[in-house]
């Protein structure tokens, strides 16, 4: 009983619910980022480069044998990957500093003057009746 109420509150903690909303978050800004680069960013620079379509971009190794496929690396995809990463980095990058800025302005905001002790209030009554 007692593991099952400590995994409970460890499932329902919000650390790790906000971990879980942030991963698949991330995985559907990584699909639309790929989609992006893939579709929109890499067919222009495609055709800037003499038509080429990165992602047929390869170098066979071995040639195809009988029931063995052919061995290639396949660099134009590994460019497209990398430019998918360059991308989601300065997303993250700036959603970061986006935050952080928020953060600064929340910490240089001047804090409220402190309300004047029963003290404080009294000696100024006395002083303004002297004044009178």
């Amino acid at each position: 009983m007692g593991m099952m109420q400590d995994f409970k509150e460890f499932a329902v903690r919000g650390n790790v619910v906000d971990m879980a909303v942030g991963v698949i978050v991330g995985a559907a800004f990584g699909k639309i980022v790929s989609s992006f680069v893939a579709d929109v960013v890499m067919p222009p620079i495609g055709v800037l480069l003499g038509g080429v379509n990165f992602s047929d971009l390869a170098v066979t190794m071995k040639e195809a044998a009988d029931k063995s496929p052919a061995v290639v690396i396949a660099y134009g995809k590994f460019t497209q990957t990398v430019i998918d990463f360059t991308i989601i980095a300065f997303v993250i990058f700036m959603a970061v500093r986006f935050i952080s800025s928020l953060k600064k302005k929340e910490e240089a905001a001047p804090a409220a003057p402190a309300a004047p002790s029963a003290e404080q209030v009294l000696l100024t009554e006395i002083r303004d009746l002297l004044k009178k």
